[in-house]
């Protein structure tokens, strides 16, 4: 299935998990990496891989904050790049929602937040 999401991103540069990182930045910036991953519910090491290349490309900043703890912060190309990107992954989520009918997608929605609860990580942010 990600693959499916991946191809209607890459011609924006962009993977699905990149993608779900930049979105979940957008809604809490500036938000602590250790914050990001437990929404994400990735480990902190994966989700640092994972940031790093945004960061490359100028979509993402990452500052020091209190302490010990880093933030992340969209650059305007970052928000350019995601908000481009939106209508293509809509349009996917849109054929995935209608081929299994909101019902269904409801129930996998559901399921899919029982197994990350069951995995100790908590219900996933949406």
């Amino acid at each position: 299935m990600s693959r499916v999401y991946d191809e209607a991103l890459a011609s924006h540069g962009l993977s699905t998990a990149q993608f779900a990182i930049l979105r979940h930045v957008a809604r809490a910036e500036p938000v602590a990496l250790s914050r990001l991953a437990e929404q994400l519910v990735m480990d902190r090491t994966s989700l640092y891989r994972a940031v790093a290349p945004l960061e490359a490309k100028g979509w993402l900043a990452v500052e020091a904050g209190s302490g010990r703890s880093r933030l992340a912060r969209l650059t305007a190309a970052g928000r350019d790049v995601m908000e481009s990107a939106e209508a293509d992954w809509e349009a996917v989520q849109g054929k995935v929602v209608d081929a299994l009918g909101t019902q269904q997608w409801a129930a996998l929605r559901a399921s899919l937040a029982d197994v990350v609860a069951l995995s100790g990580a908590g219900a996933p942010s949406a």
